[in-house]
């Protein structure tokens, strides 16, 4: 049961009833006439106990989008159901609390044995799977006094999918592809090891790229064309130790990672090749193997929603171990980490020789931006300080950077925003010098 403004307002309006008839002959008066209000109202109130109410709708939706799930009432009784309904979710299914407060309250107006249907509209923040908490139903009486108040639970999971801000960056790489593949109209000659087709030669044609045995046969200068390898094996190895969890900005690295991830996989599934995945840290949190074509990106996305950081040291040799067992053959294998000094010196460098020696290994990791920020301070002494901490960390940095790259692996380094296109140019660029 629950109390309504109307009730405390008429039990206000009663004290002038007990000022006029002083003592407790006016107070039982207005206790018992609003007592018996109260009652009356109830009385005649819908029940809430037999309301019978279902749910569907969108069950999965990336961060920062909106999805709808629907809630559907029916009022079985023979009484006009009037009050509030309050769809509750569990923290992280909206924006901001003043949102969430908006969109879980409807008003209700069902008359007997009739259904009304009502929308909810959840923009989670967060990744993860949501699921709704309890559906309270307020019923009011026709007097607007009291009301019957119960709680239903209503199933339903809502997957809450990464973002993937960086599918914008795929039109142009997608574009790019096709121009290595040869499938524009400019035809050019690619690095790869994959002979295409012959074509007449055009002034500007590396002399080089001549099919002199074709010529002699055909009677005219023909060209070989290249295409880039298709076929080849990438293994995208996330690094989901503590590491990770650190927020450049506002986004961990490991959602930035993710995010590169799944560009880099769109690109390479597109271009044939084959895109296998696994997140580790002390153990193996998440592998995605053996799915191709179109199959391949959806795999990754439901692999990714309930991937967090643990805030623990990698175990980098079981790390290596892991990605060894998921290449077997030779594979480009891109390791999305953190190259700050001591977790590098420590875990990267050490496993690096051993993957090197039959894989092509790419090394990706998220700069942050506030770091040059700081290094560019003057003028008050903290920033000198501030100015002084962010060249030694770049400085180490760019030692474990060259250290990486003399052992002949690909580094790639970005802020948030451009470490997905820096990865899938990266890999373009392996895949047109032919060395996947």
């Amino acid at each position: 049961m629950a109390l309504t403004g109307r009730t405390v307002l008429i039990a206000a309006l009663g004290a002038l009833v007990v000022a006029a008839l002083p003592g407790w002959h006016g107070i039982l008066l207005v206790a018992v006439v609003l007592l018996l209000a109260v009652l009356l109202d109830l009385a005649l109130a819908a029940p809430v106990r037999g309301l019978r109410l279902e749910r569907d709708g969108a069950d999965s939706v990336r961060t920062g989008e909106e999805a709808r799930v629907r809630l559907t009432l029916t009022n079985p009784s023979n009484r006009v159901l009037r009050g509030e309904l309050r769809d509750a979710w569990t923290p992280g299914a909206f924006s901001d609390p003043d949102e969430a407060y908006r969109a879980t309250r409807h008003r209700l107006l069902v008359p007997a044995g009739e259904r009304r249907r009502m929308e909810t509209v959840l923009r989670p923040s967060r990744r993860g799977e949501r699921r709704p908490d309890r559906v309270t139903v307020r019923s009011l009486g026709p007097l607007g006094l009291a009301a019957r108040q119960g709680s239903h639970r209503v199933p339903w999971a809502l997957r809450v999918l990464p973002p993937f801000t960086s599918r914008r960056h795929l039109p142009a790489k997608l574009a790019r592809l096709r121009e290595l593949d040869g499938r524009t109209s400019v035809l050019i000659r690619g690095e790869g090891t994959e002979f295409d087709s012959l074509r007449e030669y055009v002034p500007g044609d590396e002399v080089r790229s001549i099919d002199w045995r074709a010529t002699a046969r055909r009677g005219s200068v023909a060209v070989r064309t290249w295409r880039p390898e298709r076929d080849r094996h990438l293994l995208l190895v996330l690094d989901t130790g503590r590491t990770s969890a650190g927020r450049v900005g506002d986004i961990p690295r490991l959602d930035v990672s993710m995010d590169a991830a799944l560009l880099l996989t769109a690109l390479a599934s597109r271009a044939g090749d084959r895109v296998d995945l696994i997140a580790r840290d002390r153990r193996t949190r998440v592998s995605v193997r053996g799915h191709s074509g179109r199959e391949v990106l959806p795999a990754m996305v439901r692999a990714m929603v309930d991937l967090e950081p643990a805030l623990v040291e990698t175990d980098a040799p079981g790390l290596a171990a892991a990605a060894r067992a998921a290449a077997p053959h030779r594979s480009l294998i891109v390791l999305f980490t953190a190259l700050d000094p001591g977790p590098a010196d420590t875990g990267l460098l050490p496993i690096l020789p051993e993957l090197l020696r039959r894989h092509s290994v790419m090394i990706a990791s998220v700069s942050d931006p506030r770091v040059a920020e700081m290094a560019r301070t003057r003028g008050t002494v903290p920033g000198v300080y501030e100015a002084a901490a962010a060249a030694r960390h770049q400085e180490e940095r760019e030692e474990i950077i060259t250290r990486v790259r003399r052992m002949g692996a690909t580094v790639v380094e970005g802020a948030p925003d451009d470490l997905a296109p820096a990865v899938a140019d990266a890999y373009l660029a392996l895949k047109a010098a032919g060395r996947l």
